[in-house]
């Protein structure tokens, strides 16, 4: 399987702790050289900047071959992006609305933190109810109502069709962010 990722997933699991289920869930994960820059900066939390200065086996620097410009996404994003339909990734893990917007326009299937940590859970890896209140505390930018809706349809077991990591191909979450709470990036 072949996974791409944007930096916010990274900052978000790592925040919680939950690093570790990305390669169960995926065996790799490539990344642009543009993700890793944004993740190395002072900027980020100590975890984020201490996963990355010894980065695992797991995690694969890849740049793509051309970068497709994408109105109102950061570098990272859009590389992500270009880096995902270039090497035909079954799967783009990113949180930004736009960035899950303009992946979905392009024919990717994506999903977020959100996703990950429901597949983990659907797989018995996690306490999906724990790791949202984990969010919840870090500040994830996220509305903590729509973790709560999750959280409900989960337990109802009406959550979406998994396709690794609980996405089809071109969803999006609807809502997912609260406006102006970008987090996942440097402004």
């Amino acid at each position: 399987m072949i996974v791409v990722a944007d930096a916010s997933p990274f900052v978000a699991l790592a925040n919680i702790g939950r690093l570790d289920l990305l390669p169960i869930l995926f065996g790799r994960v490539l990344i642009p050289p543009q993700v890793l820059d944004e993740l190395q900066s002072s900027k980020r939390p100590g975890p984020v900047r201490a996963f990355v200065a010894t980065p695992p086996e797991w995690l694969e620097v890849q740049a793509p071959t051309t970068v497709e410009p994408i109105p109102d996404l950061h570098a990272g994003e859009t590389a992500a992006i270009s880096l995902a339909r270039e090497c035909q990734a079954e799967l783009l893990v990113i949180d930004e609305t736009k960035g899950r917007k303009a992946a979905g326009d392009r024919g990717l299937t994506v999903t977020g933190t959100i996703g990950v940590l429901e597949a983990a859970a659907k797989r018995g890896l996690v306490c999906l109810e724990d790791e949202f209140e984990r969010l919840k505390r870090m500040g994830f930018w996220v509305n903590p109502k729509l973790l709560d809706a999750r959280l409900a349809l989960f337990r109802e077991g009406q959550h979406e069709p998994e396709t690794a990591a609980g996405q089809e191909r071109g969803s999006q979450q609807p809502d997912e962010k609260e406006p102006n709470r970008d987090r996942g990036h440097e402004q």
